[in-house]
């Protein structure tokens, strides 16, 4: 059975409101990221409340944040009403913590760049970013990481 919604949106009004493919309201709708519904015809309408879901999902893809944990943190906000500030605050509890580890890892490697630019091997004795300590060089010299030498053949 169809609902009849006023003021849905047909794919194409979705994807110009939201600002992205067609093709990718449909990849989202597979993901059970958002959701659509239905006409007599068979042409899919949105609830233009999803567009909020959309916009959070691009924010949340633009921070590096999976897909898997954008999934999880929108299973915990409503369907089928406006999302309030403080559905989002507790469903975007869970993200406070690794934005903030996040940061972290960004400023230690924004305050370590300049300390690796033109080295081009990544594994010196004092790369804090790639080879803390120099733990690879034991193993040989260059980019052990990078080069991954297979092993030489044994003689039988």
């Amino acid at each position: 059975m169809a609902k009849t919604v006023a003021n849905d949106l047909s794919v194409g009004q979705m994807a110009e409101r939201a600002g992205v493919a067609v093709s990718t309201l449909h990849f989202y709708e597979a993901e059970g990221l958002i959701e659509s519904w239905r006409t007599p015809a068979n042409h899919r309408r949105y609830d233009r409340r999803e567009l909020r879901r959309v916009a959070i999902i691009r924010v949340a893809q633009g921070l590096g944040i999976p897909l898997a944990e954008i999934r999880e943190v929108l299973g915990d906000v409503p369907r089928g009403r406006a999302v309030s500030a403080a559905d989002w605050a507790g469903a975007a509890e869970n993200w406070a913590e690794a934005l903030d580890d996040r940061i972290e890892q960004l400023l230690r490697l924004r305050d370590s760049l300049g300390a690796c630019i033109g080295c081009g091997c990544l594994s010196l004795e004092h790369c804090p970013l790639y080879n803390p300590a120099d733990t690879l060089g034991s193993q040989g010299p260059g980019a052990q990481k990078w080069a991954q030498r297979p092993a030489k053949p044994t003689a039988s």
